[in-house]
């Protein structure tokens, strides 16, 4: 079977949204998949800013923002769809939303990105909401993507996405698992912002500054860091614990730079010899994506606490839309009622179908 699918991220660092078309084919349990089309769709200062402004929301505004986002979105697909010439292509939308809220611990979690408005703006199918039914069955409802990295990224150990959080899974024999890691690419922007910039591009600033080795240790000795998986972050963590913790040091923003990134370094290399495999003879794969795939001092220092593992960047367009192209293939998935998350990484009683589905106007 063939699909044709927009699969939608927006991830925590607020750097964009990505948009992929792509063709999905399904030959028994293998998929492929070809990336047809695919943007990023950069958030102007007031979306920004009504998004960071979310939590803190009446509930009245908070539903006015997600229908509003949810609009905004449609729009975006309809443009999307008009400049790459899709029209009658798309069989379906996917749309993971933006989190606003995550506290699996208290059993909900919820992305904005109002599913029924996307599917009216666009005439199109539409799934979204793809954690609830997992943190409904007791799981956290992240990560979501190792179900696509073994379908569509065979033969790979470890896999490590670098965007506002960082996230591992680690593929095995004996079977996957997956949890978040640290906040990462959100406390750099945030810093790098302090100068002015957006980025602190391929981690020149943090290779200009010095290690501050107490901020190291405090961040370092976070309880977060000593629970067992499967565990997942909200991005209040990095917005209301880790980035206080790096402004109340009195350091220059190229030294808070140098020293989260080691940060971001070793804990990166922490969780993945916490469930790596013991005296392995061939050396380990990680296949890295997201936003910080593209610092090269941050890779470099992964692989200065990792020199037995052999780090795989792929094509630009793996490395920035995977997380797209995943969704797009979750959303197939729902719509052929099959299972979207692995229990045993989420740690949900059993595994679910995933996502809320919005037919479209006939």
């Amino acid at each position: 079977m063939i699909y044709r699918a927009i699969g939608i991220m927006s991830g925590s660092s607020l750097d964009g949204v990505d948009l992929v078309f792509v063709q999905l084919e399904s030959k028994g349990k293998e998929w492929q998949y070809d990336i047809q089309a695919s943007t990023c769709i950069p958030y102007e200062e007031n979306w920004k800013e009504r998004l960071r402004k979310a939590e803190t929301c009446s509930l009245r505004d908070y539903l006015e923002l997600d229908r509003a986002y949810g609009d905004w979105l449609g729009n975006l697909v309809n443009g999307f769809i008009e400049k790459n010439q899709l029209q009658y292509r798309v069989q379906l939308i996917a749309v993971h939303g933006h989190t606003v809220f995550h506290h699996p611990e208290r059993g909900f979690t919820h992305q904005l990105g109002h599913g029924a408005a996307i599917a009216a703006r666009t005439g199109l199918p539409v799934v979204n909401d793809l954690r609830a039914m997992d943190i409904a069955l007791g799981g956290q409802g992240a990560p979501l993507v190792p179900l696509g990295e073994k379908l569509l990224f065979p033969g790979y150990d470890y896999f490590l996405n670098i965007g506002g959080i960082a996230n591992i899974s680690v593929h095995t024999q004996q079977g996957i698992i997956g949890f978040d890691v640290c906040a990462a690419n959100a406390i750099l922007d945030a810093s790098a912002r302090a100068t002015g910039l957006p980025f602190d591009d391929e981690g020149r600033c943090a290779r200009a500054g010095s290690l501050h080795s107490q901020l190291l240790q405090t961040l370092n000795n976070l309880p977060y860091y000593q629970l067992p998986h499967p565990k997942s972050l909200s991005n209040q963590f990095g917005r209301d614990i880790m980035l206080p913790l790096v402004e109340a040091v009195n350091i220059s923003v190229n030294d808070a730079l140098r020293t989260y990134t080691e940060h971001i370094a070793v804990q990166i290399s922490k969780a993945i010899e916490s469930v790596g495999e013991k005296n392995s003879e061939i050396q380990a794969s990680l296949f890295i994506t997201g936003g910080g795939a593209f610092n090269t001092f941050l890779i470099e220092r992964i692989q200065h606490y990792l020199p037995h593992i052999n780090l795989i960047l792929p094509d630009k367009t793996i490395i920035q839309f995977k997380e797209a192209l995943i969704m797009a293939l979750l959303g197939v998935l729902r719509w052929r009622e099959e299972p979207t998350v692995i229990a045993g990484v989420t740690g949900a009683t059993k595994e679910s179908i995933g996502g809320a589905v919005w037919a479209g106007h006939l």
